[in-house]
């Protein structure tokens, strides 16, 4: 019947063009919807998974049926998992300090031994801590200047594997300084530490979970050297440095202000390849836990949130941390002009010299209006 249909159109014994497809019963039993017009519906449905009939040129009935099946049984599975998700979430408290009391992370992966870094011994000096486990981390920090002042101080948290250090002295061009040298040129101390399963030490990474634990730390540690002012503690970080710095400024801690460059708001955005971590995988209250969107109102010092509007970068990601943080402690800087990476300098060659002068910590250390594109 089909084969005589098709070729009663071709011999132009039937009006095919005129005729609607729904009133063919072959037609009907075949196809689901109308003849597919052109290539691009054609190619269109391919793309969505739906098989062609080669008489009719129209999606299968059985492929529509089969994909409309699919497409259910995904969707009751989305709304099982959050429903498992709600419920596993909903007694979790407020702030993240209390949520992660007595948590115990199932992530421990390794660190892959890179040798610690030595730099130049003008520039950095070792000055291990104890970490959040109770074992000594290695630390590098700016030497004493032997000027009788104490100073102000950032505790500074690489990109990529937070934990690890390479070369973090070399000071890069403009466009890509991810040493942030220009604190260092200020006169600000800088503290570039190792994280849990850094370099050699012998525990495991957890991934934005008990790092948070090290950074604080490390901070306290800072502030005990005699030549660092305690009251003028700074942290800052870059992409996944920044993620943590927001994590820490999250759970408190003793810093006067936070400056996270490039954060993101949810660690699954991070691919494998980026964090040597998969995150979609993990429970919902583990994700949460290491996620800064959920927690910024129980921020409780000046936290600044930078990133740079043009590609490369996470703008999507700083748009949905600042598009209601609901609070009134987080900024949020926009550089206009620069991408992820340029927002370090951009944005360090201002911060800089007001951390050094300011030594009565009065806020605010950097105004949103001061990066935004110039008024024509």
């Amino acid at each position: 019947m089909r084969l005589i249909a098709a070729l009663g159109c071709l011999l132009g014994l039937a009006a095919c063009g005129k005729q609607d497809p729904s009133e063919d019963p072959a037609y009907a039993a075949a196809c689901h919807g109308p003849p597919l017009r052109n290539i691009e519906q054609r190619q269109a449905a391919f793309e969505a998974g739906y098989g062609v009939d080669n008489v009719y040129d129209c999606i299968t009935r059985d492929s529509w049926e089969k994909i409309q099946a699919q497409n259910a049984e995904n969707a009751a599975k989305r709304a099982a998992r959050q429903r498992e998700e709600a419920s596993a979430t909903a007694a979790l408290p407020a702030s993240l300090a209390a949520a992660r009391e007595g948590f115990k992370t199932t992530v421990h992966v390794r660190a892959n031994g890179t040798p610690l870094p030595t730099p130049p011994a003008a520039l950095f000096i070792r000055s291990d801590y104890t970490g959040g486990e109770g074992r000594t981390l290695a630390a590098f920090v700016t030497p004493d200047p032997h000027d009788g002042q104490r100073h102000a101080a950032i505790v500074w948290i690489t990109g990529g594997d937070s934990s690890t250090l390479g070369d973090f002295w070399t000071p890069g061009p403009a466009d890509n300084d991810e040493s942030a040298s220009e604190f260092r040129k200020a006169g600000v101390v800088m503290m570039f530490p190792t994280l849990r399963g850094g370099n050699t030490d012998e525990g495991t990474r957890e991934f934005f979970m008990g790092e948070v634990d090290d950074v604080h730390a490390a901070a306290n540690h800072l502030a005990r050297l005699p030549y660092v002012d305690p009251a003028r503690i700074y942290l800052g970080g870059h992409s996944t440095g920044g993620t943590l710095a927001l994590l820490v400024a999250e759970t408190g801690g003793r810093y006067a202000a936070v400056f996270a460059w490039g954060p993101v708001g949810s660690v699954d955005r991070y691919p494998g390849s980026m964090v040597d971590f998969d995150f979609a995988g993990l429970d919902e209250r583990e994700r949460k836990l290491r996620s800064p969107k959920f927690w910024l109102p129980a921020i409780s010092t000046p936290t600044y949130l930078i990133e740079g509007r043009e590609p490369p970068g996470n703008v999507g990601e700083f748009d949905d941390l600042c598009r209601n943080p609901g609070n009134e402690l987080v900024s949020c800087i926009a550089v206009q002009g620069a991408n992820h990476f340029s927002a370090i300098d951009a944005v360090a060659r201002v911060l800089a010299p007001r951390l050094v002068a300011n030594a009565h910590l009065q806020a605010p250390w950097l105004s949103p209006a001061e990066f935004a594109a110039p008024t024509p």
